[in-house]
């Protein structure tokens, strides 16, 4: 059995050495490969304290370890929806890209059956270390573990410590204070956790291939429900489905809700047609809804030729009708960001449905054929 170490890291490298001296410490079989997950922004400062500053080797020195492999491609930037390397992972998307990145490469690592993954949350932001223990919850096998460290106060958050050496060498430590590395110490706390593969469905791990994190969240909650609720909330401009919540914009959220009153009023589905654009009435129920919520410019008066304030007095005179194209778009964008976030089999739940019949097209919600029950907050 290969064993290997799966580590977060972000501006402090100092974790990973920490860890291979913990292991050595306590007896732990000494990993022959390490796994780095890191981003763009903080990859340079791994390779200047490890390798530049020659740490790493150092270590390995100093204990006598047997060889560890870190090659470059083993040390892993968090990529985008095009396998671009992020920078950072502060924005929203950013963690997103995140939370299915550090999910694809655990599903990846454990399906490797002669290996031994012990996966270190010590470093890297406090949204990395909760992916990477919830992956290993959800993929790790009984032959894999997780831990995080602890250094005493004194040595935690100095840039020159990377682990406590045979012989004394001293470093400036905090406020200037000089400190001796001979007398850190560090405790390696294994972190129990439950493994849930052997009770999720195969056919939901093998979909962790390409699923993203949200996904497979979405079809754990949704496993043992035969009943589901979808919440609209108007102000937050959100849609909450099977424990995964979906950011619309204002306009999108108005034209989810318009399209679900109107079926709920007229108890048709929305007919597109040839006399659609003839008339204002859809403009002016979608608008209704929006204003409550927004004043959206470029929706009142680029799209509809009306300023807000007009329409809140009711002077529709240069009001423009909604057209065909409007519909479309609209419900491309809101079935794209469902999609992207709820697996296939949820997704058609709650999206925006639609069937061509000669010059006509109808709409509706696939949430109100369903049976979803269906929660609206304003």
């Amino acid at each position: 059995m290969k064993h290997i170490l799966l580590i977060v890291t972000g501006a402090s490298p100092q974790v990973l050495t920490e860890t291979l001296f913990a292991l050595h410490q306590s007896g732990r079989p000494i990993p022959e490969e390490i796994f780095v997950i890191t981003t763009k922004s903080t990859k340079g400062m791994l390779i200047d304290g490890l390798f530049a500053q020659g740490n790493l080797a150092r270590l390995i020195a100093d204990y006598q370890l047997p060889s560890i492999k870190l090659p470059d491609e083993n040390i892993w930037l968090i990529e985008d929806d095009n396998g671009q390397p992020i920078d950072d992972a502060k924005s929203e998307i950013e963690q997103i890209y995140m939370a299915d990145f550090i999910t694809r490469k655990v599903f990846e690592l454990t399906n490797k059956q002669d290996i031994s993954i012990h996966a270190s949350i010590a470093g890297g932001r406090k949204t990395m270390a909760f992916y990477l223990g919830y992956a290993m919850s959800l993929l790790g096998r009984e032959q894999d573990s997780l831990s995080h460290v602890f250094i005493n106060d004194e040595f935690e958050f100095v840039s020159d410590f990377y682990y406590p050496t045979p012989y004394d060498h001293i470093i400036n430590g905090k406020n200037g204070v000089q400190i001796n590395c001979k007398n850190a110490r560090i405790t390696l706390a294994d972190i129990p956790f439950v493994r849930m593969r052997n009770s999720i469905d195969e056919t939901l791990i093998a979909n962790m291939e390409s699923a993203s994190f949200s996904q497979t969240v979405a079809s754990l909650n949704s496993a043992h429900r035969k009943d589901l609720t979808l919440d609209i909330n108007a102000k937050a401009k959100t849609l909450t489905f099977a424990g995964i919540e979906i950011k619309l914009t204002a306009k999108e959220t108005a034209f989810y809700l318009w399209l679900h009153q109107y079926s709920q009023d007229t108890h048709i589905k929305l007919n597109v047609g040839r006399d659609f654009e003839q008339t204002t009435k859809h403009s002016i129920e979608y608008l209704r809804l929006l204003q409550q919520n927004s004043s959206d410019l470029r929706v009142f008066r680029d799209t509809f030729a009306i300023e807000p304030e007009d329409f809140r007095d009711g002077t529709y005179e240069h009001l423009k009708a909604m057209e065909k194209t409007f519909v479309q778009q609209t419900r491309s964008r809101i079935n794209s960001k469902i999609n992207k976030l709820l697996p296939k089999e949820l997704a058609s739940k709650i999206a925006i449905e639609s069937k061509k019949q000669g010059f006509e097209t109808r709409y509706w919600l696939s949430a109100a054929a369903s049976n979803i029950k269906i929660i609206y907050t304003s």
